[in-house]
């Protein structure tokens, strides 16, 4: 029985506000007892965290190592204490962490699907960190359990659909050729965005939903020497692609009435449809997953091609890593999908979701006619 205890979608990080004196020294490198001094900040409003100004090698080498338990004490007096230090989010939902994800360049403290935690912790530019050890391991074996990564080069996969993480979605009563996911065809942070720009040049995707990025972003990413992505180009000039700049906190008011005004206008233009972000894995998986359960897709046939995504990165499926398989399939997408069911008297295994699809999207601010009219485009239904 897949049910989904709503309360704990809830849970925030205990804050805790006591002043303390800056030190002056900038590096502790005594590996017995690391500890990263006076650390300048970074905000990034798309991944709503903190980045400590030093890169992922230098924290590493000042003795830190993953699955440690640390404390954070930014210069304002803000704190989070005993918090497991991981290269992925291998936590639940709003809960703490501080990551460094590979392909990013800097270390990140952040909640898990939370709200943007610069500005829940009130900092600004001005603003530093200290970093301390509070717990040598604590978390390490979790951080082994989910310590999964892939390779950024092409030789290292069997096509270029699998390398790019492209698929054409055909669960439930979503009609062939409309429907699509993939990494992003426009960053090029992992190697993929020319091979997901012919991909979706062969199949005349009409209309590019892009869930990470916003125009600054795009442009920047056009005006890189490694831009390789004519077919994205073009879409883009012709305002064919839908930049929404989602968060990774799905419960949150502003992903909702984002959401809700990008698949609205994702409505009023041309298929094919690609929905995407960076790699086509968290909030691609969030978007569809609610758009195949919007179309009748039962939880199952939504299970197969979420799960795609991880046996395309790290080859991980149901015979080839069944632990892994479930404790993601139900840490990750059992949560995803409860974020739009929002009753944990329901077991997501065995309901109709397109009812609560349906019912979320509207509670976020579509009306049942712009609801109606998404169905129809994605599916045979021409009511």
């Amino acid at each position: 029985m897949k049910h989904i205890n709503v309360a704990s979608l809830f849970l925030v990080i205990i804050i805790c506000f006591c002043f303390t004196s800056c030190g002056f020294e900038t590096v502790s490198e005594n590996n017995d007892d690391p500890s990263l001094m006076n650390c300048s900040l970074i905000h990034n409003e798309s991944t709503t965290g903190v980045y400590l100004d030093i890169s992922i090698d230098d924290f590493n080498k000042l003795g830190f190592e993953y699955g440690d338990s640390v404390s954070l004490a930014f210069s304002n007096g803000f704190k989070m204490e005993d918090i497991p230090y991981y290269n992925g989010y291998y936590v639940e939902a709003y809960a703490p962490l501080l990551v460094s994800y590979p392909g990013a360049d800097d270390v990140k403290a952040t909640v898990n699907y939370g709200d943007d935690l610069w500005i829940t912790a009130g900092l600004n530019e001005s603003d530093t960190c200290n970093v301390t050890l509070f717990e040598k391991g604590k978390y390490y074996d979790i951080q082994k359990a989910n310590d999964i990564h892939y390779s950024d080069n092409r030789d290292d996969y069997p096509s270029d659909e699998v390398f790019a993480n492209y698929r054409n979605i055909t669960t439930g009563n979503i009609k062939e050729g409309i429907l699509y996911r993939s990494a992003s065809p426009c960053d090029n942070i992992h190697n993929r965005a020319s091979y997901t720009d012919k991909l979706i040049s062969k199949d005349s995707i009409g209309c590019i939903v892009d869930l990470a990025d916003n125009d600054e972003k795009i442009q920047e990413f056009i005006a890189s020497d490694d831009f390789d992505s004519p077919y994205f180009l073009g879409k883009y000039q012709d305002s064919d692609v839908l930049a929404l700049n989602l968060s990774m906190n799905c419960l949150s008011e502003d992903f909702q009435k984002t959401l809700c005004e990008g698949l609205s206008s994702m409505t009023d233009m041309e298929g094919p449809y690609l929905i995407h972000c960076t790699e086509g894995k968290d909030r691609t998986g969030f978007v569809c997953a609610l758009l195949e359960a919007l179309c009748e897709s039962d939880y199952d046939e939504i299970v197969n091609d979420y799960m795609i995504t991880y046996d395309n990165y790290y080859g991980i499926n149901e015979k080839s890593d069944p632990e892994r398989y479930n404790t993601i399939k139900e840490q990750n997408l059992d949560v995803l999908i409860g974020s739009f069911v929002l009753d944990d008297s329901v077991d997501i295994s065995d309901v109709d979701l397109s009812l609560y699809a349906k019912e979320y999207l509207m509670e976020i601010g579509m009306s049942e006619n712009t609801v109606d009219k998404l169905i129809n485009i994605l599916t045979d239904n021409k009511d």
